[in-house]
């Protein structure tokens, strides 16, 4: 004798065979014959419901959907069914009543999320329906939400958190403009950019550094150069670097590649640049060790650099070079080996249409103004002028580590460097 679970759940799969062919009669008998068999097959009772709701017969898709929440109250596209159901009827209560069941049933399912937004638009509630709609578009499949067809509601979806947002920012902004008084923009830094990630105007962003990761470091983009005094005294020596590079341009003095991947190693996002030229690289350290030939030819930009607190490292750091992007060049979002260092750009030929993305904060280049900023935190730069963009790149120690600090994470490279051999592929650490 064949078990009845078996047969519902033929019946079951026969029905969604009948959907997907479009024959929805067969569909509804297979439904009907399996809730004959278990008239508490919440499922069939559902599926029979919503072909009811669907027909307009009210009574009997109440009666269908009532007794599929009542026999799986865990079953949310039965609330859900049976929100619409009272909505249809204008009992919005009740619709919001079911509609929050479904949710705490599947929270994760973004269709009812959309549905209570819905409910909370037509009853004026503009901000709860921006919460609701946020949610939706949270859990909603990047397959999903990029779909053609769905792209009217979640365009709706996008303008009503978008304009809550603004919402909030105007208010905020308001309420705290007593407070702020006459302070300066870096007193107020980093509380604007807090305000700008709670109303949607930036994204969260912190460190995420590949190899060597020091806790406790705050993650901030770009450090402001006036706080350290060794600074000036690099930018005074920009005359004579720019001198130095421009002889090193006249002569044709080669500029090598960057980014080398070896053999056998995956390109990932560097693939358009690998072995190209597109991004040179003229080095006067690299690796902790100096290139004399090319050291000997930059003599003042050399003294400049070492004016700065650049990281040492046992054949490791410094690293000094003059960094190269021809024009239409482009370097993908990428992140650092470590935290423990800074790295910082001395912009040399800066043409228009350059610049430098850190984070959500975007630098553009002023040539003779130092740039420091933390490259852990996922960056890209490119050059979209006619024009070749050469900035002088070196690294320092990160300013908040000790002295201690400092020897302590020099030692610890080095060691990763011995244990792994030091031709190992250790990336930029």
């Amino acid at each position: 004798m064949t078990h009845p679970d078996s047969s519902i759940a033929t019946l079951m799969a026969e029905a969604a065979e009948a959907i997907g062919r479009g024959q929805n009669a067969t569909a509804l008998q297979r439904w009907q014959q399996a809730v004959r068999l278990d008239p508490r097959h919440a499922p069939a009772l559902n599926y029979l419901g919503a072909h009811a709701l669907a027909q307009g017969d009210g009574a009997t898709a109440d009666d269908y959907l009532t007794r599929a929440v009542e026999s799986d109250p865990d079953l949310a596209i039965a609330h859900a069914n049976l929100s619409r159901l009272h909505s249809q009827r204008g009992n919005a209560s009740l619709a919001l009543q079911s509609i929050d069941r479904a949710i705490q049933a599947e929270p994760a399912s973004w269709g009812p999320h959309f549905e209570k937004a819905r409910l909370m638009e037509a009853a004026g509630r503009s901000r709860e329906a921006a919460t609701a709609w946020g949610n939706g578009l949270q859990y909603m499949p990047d397959a999903v939400r990029n779909s053609m067809q769905l792209k009217p509601i979640v365009d709706r979806a996008a303008k009503a958190v978008s304009d809550n947002q603004r919402q909030l920012a105007e208010f905020l902004d308001e309420r705290l403009q007593g407070l702020r008084g006459d302070s300066g923009q870096r007193e107020l830094e980093r509380i604007n950019h807090a305000l700008d990630i709670v109303t949607g105007r930036r994204s969260f962003v912190t460190a995420r550094p590949l190899m060597v990761p020091i806790p406790r470091l705050p993650a901030i983009p770009f450090f402001h150069r006036e706080d350290y005094p060794w600074t000036s005294d690099v930018e005074a020596a920009f005359p004579d670097v720019l001198r130095e590079l421009n002889s090193l341009l006249a002569t044709d003095q080669d500029f090598v590649p960057y980014v080398q991947t070896a053999p056998g190693q995956p390109m990932g996002q560097f693939a358009a640049l690998d072995q190209s030229t597109n991004w040179g690289a003229y080095f006067l350290w690299k690796n902790g060790k100096r290139i004399d030939a090319h050291a000997d030819r930059c003599p003042l930009t050399e003294a400049a650099i070492g004016r700065a607190p650049q990281m040492q490292v046992n054949n490791r750091a410094p690293v000094i070079f003059f960094s190269a992007l021809k024009p239409g060049t482009y370097i993908p979002p990428h992140n650092g080996a470590t935290n423990a260092r800074l790295t910082v750009h001395l912009p040399l030929i800066i043409p228009p249409d350059c610049g430098l993305r850190v984070g959500e904060e975007t630098h553009i280049w002023k040539p003779g103004e130092l740039v420091l900023f933390d490259d852990t935190i996922r960056h890209e730069a490119w050059n979209r002028s006619t024009q070749l963009r050469v900035v002088l790149i070196f690294d320092i120690w990160h300013p908040m580590l000790t002295p201690l600090e400092r020897e302590l994470i020099a030692h610890t490279i080095e060691g990763i460097i011995d244990f792994n051999g030091e031709n190992a592929d250790l990336g930029e650490l």
